[in-house]
């Protein structure tokens, strides 16, 4: 068994008791993959936890206590070697229950709901020693009617899993492949930033890069777009008016890209920075504020271009940094909700 199926395997007990969630037998399974001070590096509000009782009962006992039937469903499993030599196994897709009491105060609906994933692990040896993971909790908050920002560019939905269906790859290691489409993304990634300070969006060369129907699956607030133009559309141009200076701090991000046959990930903490100018962004004024983005991504090559992109950000924590407390926002707009309680917050 070659290292990044090893490790595939290691995992695998976490992610069937996640499906199957059993609370008791998820929390052994933890254990039993992460070393004792594995570091949880999480999306807002839930940040940086350090060991694994730590992060269950912060992070997944009140959620499984909101969403009791809860299940996990991946749709992309991979893993690689970084060039840095760091092994990492990255994991996406949704969390999907029926939601009956508050979690982080967002109301309950009494439906079935579903929150997008990326989770990435890195492993020293046979232990899992850092997690960086990022949940698509504004998701949830639109599902519950109860998102107090602006409105998506792009279409929010229940984003799907790779069109082949094999995602969760399985087939032996090829460095050669793996090698090859990591490649393809980075260049990629390195013409994009060309554009605004080198040129129009010619410089991007987005025909040598993207297949003509790519889907890029961007976060719940921004969305999912078609196209190289819907993704010029929906997020990139929006984006550069807001963070013209996107891509020119290198040396205050970290990356840590791996492929896995026709599948890449990227994976940092963080991995963009920039400062909010311009016309601002997502509605929220220019603040000249210099700040952190956390974006945990995969790519899919078909035919030696990218057919899909599946994208996470941390938006709360961007809004957090700007001075915007979404999660207290949405406790005062839902105020309005029929059996509001006004002393605990939550809306039943």
């Amino acid at each position: 068994m070659d290292n990044v199926a090893h490790h595939k395997a290691l995992i695998a007990a976490w992610r069937r008791a996640l499906y199957d969630f059993d609370i008791d037998a998820a929390r052994v399974a933890l254990h039993d993959l992460c070393a004792p001070a594995a570091v949880f590096n999480l999306s807002y509000p839930f940040e940086t936890i350090i060991g694994v009782d730590a992060f269950f009962d912060h992070v997944f006992v009140p959620l499984a206590a909101a969403m009791p039937d809860m299940e996990r469903r991946d749709f992309i499993v991979i893993g690689g070697r970084t060039p840095e030599g760091a092994d990492w196994i990255g994991c996406g897709g949704s969390y999907v229950a029926t939601f009956t009491t508050p979690w982080l105060d967002i109301p309950p609906t009494g439906h079935v709901v579903h929150m997008r994933f990326h989770e990435f692990y890195r492993f020293e040896g046979d232990k899992v020693v850092e997690m960086q993971a990022l949940w698509d909790i504004p998701e949830v908050m639109m599902q519950a009617n109860a998102w107090p920002m602006g409105p998506s560019l792009g279409r929010d939905w229940h984003v799907p899993g790779p069109a082949p269906q094999d995602g969760i790859w399985t087939a032996p290691y090829d460095a050669a492949l793996s090698k090859d489409s990591c490649d393809h993304v980075v260049e990629m990634l390195e013409f994009l930033v060309k554009h605004p300070s080198q040129g129009g969006p010619e410089v991007m060369e987005p025909h040598r890069f993207w297949h003509p129907k790519i889907l890029w699956y961007g976060p719940a607030g921004i969305g999912t777009a078609r196209g190289f133009e819907g993704f010029r559309n929906w997020h990139q141009i929006p984006f550069l008016a807001g963070m013209p200076d996107r891509g020119q701090y290198p040396d205050e991000t970290t990356f840590h890209f791996f492929g896995d046959g026709p599948y890449v990930a990227v994976t940092g903490w963080p991995d963009m920075v920039q400062t909010v100018s311009g016309s601002g962004w997502m509605g929220i004024a220019p603040t000249g504020a210099k700040i952190e983005m956390r974006s945990l991504d995969f790519w899919r090559i078909e035919e030696g271009l990218i057919r899909e992109n599946w994208v996470l950000v941390d938006l709360l924590s961007v809004y957090d940094q700007l001075g915007v407390d979404v999660l207290g926002r949405m406790r005062e707009f839902n105020k309005a909700r029929a059996g509001f309680d006004p002393v605990t917050g939550y809306a039943s």
